[in-house]
């Protein structure tokens, strides 16, 4: 796919942050002068083309209360697929990735509190009927803010 200057304006401030005011995405428009309409058209091609992955908020989960971790499961290959829908299907579920290691199946959970944590990846194991899982905790927190200048050179 390839990206006009005016993608790459709007990737470049979308990256930033949107605007936190009651219409974010007029402003973007009137910096780009571009309509809004043209805007969220150019948002929508670029989500649907996977060039952005997400769009949202990134916030301390700490901070209001949340608790995750990094868990392992050791899951037989032939059910990988099967395993692999159970687990993506909790919301707290925010990446889930295969690794070359007896255990296999990597996952991040996120949910409102230490209790549902628990309660969660008991479930897991329950519908999966795998026991085998390590949880993980982060015991340091590393935030790495990365954007990309996609401006014209």
């Amino acid at each position: 796919m390839s990206l006009d200057s005016t993608d790459k304006q709007l990737l470049n401030m979308v990256q930033a942050g949107l605007p936190l005011v009651p219409e974010p995405y007029r402003e973007l428009a009137d910096k780009l002068g571009i309509s809004e309409k043209e805007t969220l058209s150019r948002l929508k091609r670029l989500c649907d083309t996977g060039v952005i992955r997400r769009l949202g908020a990134i916030f301390d989960s700490r901070r209001v209360g949340y608790s995750g971790t990094l868990c392992a499961l050791k899951v037989p290959v032939e059910r990988i697929n099967e395993v692999a829908a159970v687990v993506n299907s909790f919301p707290g579920v925010t990446h889930n990735y295969l690794r070359e290691h007896d255990y296999n199946m990597w996952f991040t959970l996120l949910v409102p509190s230490p209790e549902k944590l628990h309660r969660t990846i008991e479930e897991i194991k329950s519908r999966t009927g795998i026991s085998d899982l390590l949880m993980l905790p982060a015991t340091r927190i590393f935030k790495i803010r990365v954007n990309f200048d996609l401006a014209e050179e």
